[in-house]
């Protein structure tokens, strides 16, 4: 496993900078998810800047490891960015899932193979993906068997789980916070070291050190401070 965490507001800042001067931004402007929400234009608000290390964290991984022409799923899509940055990207075989139905109104829907449905029992071939990503999405309504039993079905052998998530060291409660309508996990350290656990009994294996510590909490949310970790596993 390759873990890491968000150490501060400012890796947050340069890391939405450098995806800008990349030209694969794909965040909805704040004025113009003003509208949206207003409901004085009907339209999706993609991405949050605030998801801006691990999003460049995860688009930096699979520069780095996968070909354009490999299959990537991106769980958790209404509203994602991912999709978009991969087309942008040319990446060619980029499919996203989400409960949400407006999911099928994303950007780059001609390109990008849109499906509703519960990325933990979807109908997608088995062995079909190299890679599947994850930003902020398995830490609601979290269930590591689930999760890591239909990642290991729809994963090529050599294929990537990268996924970031909510994260502090020592636990911070969330009991009786439901958000999206699930229930909502900040991941401690032992908690990660118990679902990485579940991931081994699914053959997945380490990727690479991990560094589990942070002194900031640059994150709120629901009165809580916390941060962002990102990792990235392999399946054998």
């Amino acid at each position: 496993m390759a873990f890491e965490v968000l150490k501060s507001p400012d890796q947050i800042r340069e890391s939405r900078r450098k995806l800008r001067r990349q030209g694969l931004s794909c965040a909805t402007p704040n004025w113009l998810a003003f509208l949206y929400q207003r409901q004085f234009l009907r339209g999706i608000r993609i991405g949050d800047d605030l998801k801006s290390w691990d999003v460049l964290r995860t688009v930096s991984f699979l520069e780095s490891h996968v070909a354009k022409n490999e299959p990537i799923l991106d769980i958790g899509a209404y509203a994602s960015e991912m999709p978009c940055i991969l087309h942008r990207l040319g990446y060619s075989k980029v499919a996203g899932i989400d409960l949400n139905p407006d999911v099928l109104r994303m950007p780059y829907s001609k390109s990008v193979n849109y499906r509703v449905g519960n990325f933990m029992q979807t109908d997608f071939l088995d062995r079909f993906f190299t890679a599947i990503t994850a930003i902020s999405v398995i830490e609601h309504g979290f269930d590591a068997r689930a999760l890591f039993a239909e990642l290991s079905r729809l994963l090529k052998s050599g294929g990537y789980f990268i996924a970031s998530f909510d994260y502090w060291p020592q636990k911070i409660s969330t009991d009786g916070i439901d958000l999206f309508g699930m229930s909502w996990t900040i991941f401690s350290r032992s908690e990660v070291e118990d679902f990485t656990e579940v991931a081994r009994s699914y053959g997945f294996r380490p990727f690479a050190s991990s560094d589990f510590e942070s002194a900031d909490r640059p994150i709120n949310c629901m009165e809580r401070d916390y941060t962002f970790a990102w990792m990235a596993l392999v399946r054998a």
